[in-house]
């Protein structure tokens, strides 16, 4: 098994959420056996609102991103996680 990238979106609850609060809260939770590629980058989405994609290392098993993707949703502050793109590396 090798390793793969996972971009993951992450939807803040409002407009008005900090998303700089919320990208320290984020990498904060990391789950071990998945690495932070790169910065936390931020994508507007409509009407102000931004997203949080993520890009994660992980080892290419099946549930690989499942711990991390449930313990963003854990995160205060988010409404909703979603992986849109994994890939091997």
């Amino acid at each position: 098994m090798g390793d793969v990238a996972a971009k993951i979106k992450i939807m803040p609850e409002s407009v008005d959420t900090d998303l700089g609060e919320l990208k320290g809260k984020i990498k904060g939770v990391i789950p071990a056996g998945a690495d932070l590629h790169g910065d936390i980058v931020e994508e507007p989405i409509a009407f102000g609102l931004n997203a949080l994609i993520v890009t994660l290392i992980v080892n290419d098993e099946e549930g690989g991103t499942e711990p991390a993707e449930e313990a963003f949703a854990k995160v205060s502050g988010v409404e909703n996680v979603q992986v849109v793109d994994v890939y091997r590396i």
